[in-house]
């Protein structure tokens, strides 16, 4: 460690740039500090051998995401076993490793009973006690950072009155209105309404089961996580620093997508869904066209919802009581009152209604898609857009129109090798192609709120 740092660290300023920090998981400095069996990390380590051959100590430390020098006995003591022998000198006073015979027999055997091999796994309590210094309702977002999270998106001023204090409560939410006005983005836009990373586990283990918890689709690691300040104070790699979770699910969704699942064949569990969403979003998008009845999700979350404890079983038929820490929303096309009972609505307090853009906000829409087109906003191209294309057919506005059809212009733009613009008769065209049997439902806005949005270019 350099001078600086260490002066740093006797200073106390590190631990005030870590204060914001509600966990950190520190380095275990032996065996029994990484409170999982030593058997484990045996087995781990013949069968990451296995699969790579021939490997240094430091190199196998990593890929478990533990300490050389927790792992160093383990060595000799693997060496005194015959399980494996040196190969070579390693830099650093280290030593390249292999399996012997007996040692590739033994990994067989471990790779049958579980074939798992990766980053070593952290005690189900550690999770537990980490999800729950982390909750997303420690936090309560104002104003300012709801308008930071929606900055570079169009949204209603009147929405904010409703949402804000939605989100700040954490205890959930439904958005509801037409297909096509954004509840999924801002769905998705809420999770950074609250601010710091948390630390989340590579695997689980309990019971003598590992759980895959990681997952590249919803966790990503934080970008900060290489400053080298805050890298050079030891922390447990078998940890993750990742932006908060935003988890989405949609059609798909089944029950078996919300208790942990087993493979029989590999004896490697992966966390739920609402596991892997703790401390962040859950977005259940589409509410009502599941796989699964309404009803049956609100028996299977009705207790969680009220307790903010989920009970889940291991294949070892041991059920575990897990946290139930994140902010759920129904994004839902369809009234809530037409989904679910009034049991589950009392669990689900704030019910947000996201409706059709006015015309002025139309034409912000456009002004915010003109710049990532990098085309020209023309005022007046949307204004003939409106009057001939939503006002003469009466279409509903919809916030995902400008998006839609900027995006088909650019196609059409690209594939006769013209510029990219915005003229009347590039809407005729796309117009035709996008409205054709998709979109003819007959407006509900009056037809005089249109037309007072399209005479002139809005402030």
């Amino acid at each position: 460690m350099s001078t600086t740092t260490s002066s740093l660290l006797s200073s106390g300023l590190l631990a005030t740039i870590m204060a914001d920090e509600s966990f950190r998981p520190s380095e275990p400095n032996s065996l029994q500090e990484t409170s999982i069996p030593s058997s484990l990390i045996e087995t781990l380590l013949i069968k990451r051998l296995a699969v790579v051959g021939v490997s240094s100590g430091r190199q196998l430390a990593n890929d478990l995401c533990l300490p050389f020098a927790v792992l160093e006995k383990m060595f000799t003591y693997l060496r005194s076993r015959q399980m494996i022998v040196h190969k070579g000198s390693a830099p650093l006073n280290d030593y390249s490793y292999a399996l012997t015979e007996n040692g590739r027999d033994r990994a067989i055997i471990a790779s049958r009973a579980c074939s798992y091999v990766g980053p070593a796994p952290v005690p189900l309590m550690d999770y537990v006690l980490s999800a729950e210094a982390q909750t997303i309702r420690a936090e309560s977002p104002k104003r300012a950072q709801l308008r930071n999270a929606f900055k570079d998106i169009s949204i209603n001023e009147s929405l904010f009155e409703s949402l804000g204090p939605a989100i700040n409560s954490g205890a959930g939410l439904f958005l509801y209105g037409e297909p096509g006005n954004g509840k999924s983005t801002l769905a998705q836009r809420i999770t950074q309404c609250f601010g710091h990373e948390i630390w989340v586990p590579h695997a689980i283990f309990e019971d003598g089961q590992i759980i895959k918890f990681f997952d590249a689709a919803y966790h990503h690691p934080s970008q900060d996580d290489s400053d080298t300040l805050i890298h050079e104070a030891a922390f447990d790699k078998r940890w993750v620093k990742i932006r908060r979770p935003t988890v989405v699910v949609g059609g798909e969704l089944t029950m078996d997508s919300l208790e942990i699942r087993h493979d029989p064949n590999s004896n490697v569990s992966e966390a739920s869904l609402q596991m892997k969403s703790n401390c962040g979003c859950l977005l259940v998008d589409d509410f009502g066209r599941q796989r699964i009845e309404p009803q049956e999700l609100l028996n299977r979350w009705i207790v969680p919802l009220e307790s903010r404890v989920d009970f889940l079983t291991l294949s070892t038929g041991k059920k575990i009581k897990v946290p139930f820490e994140q902010l759920i929303i129904f994004s839902t096309n369809l009234e809530p009152s037409d989904l679910v009972d009034e049991a589950f609505l009392r669990r689900i307090p704030y019910k947000i209604e996201i409706s059709d853009p006015t015309p002025k906000e139309f034409h912000v829409l456009f002004q915010i898609y003109c710049e990532k087109f990098n085309c020209e906003y023309k005022a007046e191209v949307v204004n003939y857009l409106l009057n001939t294309h939503f006002i003469k057919s009466e279409r509903r506005l919809r916030r995902c129109h400008p998006r839609d059809l900027l995006n088909q212009i650019r196609s059409f733009c690209v594939y006769n090798e013209l510029p990219m613009e915005m003229r009347p008769e590039y809407f005729d065209r796309v117009v035709k192609s996008y409205f054709t049997g998709v979109l003819n439902k007959k407006s509900s806005q009056p037809k005089n709120e249109l037309k007072s949005g399209v005479v002139s270019q809005p402030r």
